[in-house]
């Protein structure tokens, strides 16, 4: 399942941190960060995939900003 939200929370010193998406909020980890950053700040808009977790509560993981497409304008279209 994927997850698009915005980093709420991260602490670099644990090195992780937690994503808010329709009212729930989603622990990941550092390690989860795609492009190995090990760092978001926090109101960052990210994507990523919802897995099982070490500790058995779910988790994110492959967490990566998402991109938006610039989108023609529709008098242009016409």
């Amino acid at each position: 399942m994927t997850i698009d939200g915005v980093v709420v929370g991260f602490d670099d010193d644990r090195g992780d941190g937690w994503i808010e998406c329709d009212g729930a909020r989603w622990y990941f980890h550092c390690v989860a960060i795609a492009d190995g950053s090990r760092h978001l700040d926090n109101g960052l808009e990210v994507t990523g995939t919802r897995v099982a977790g070490h500790r058995g509560a779910d988790e994110v993981s492959d967490v990566r900003p998402r991109r938006y497409e610039p989108v023609e304008p529709l008098a242009a279209r016409t």
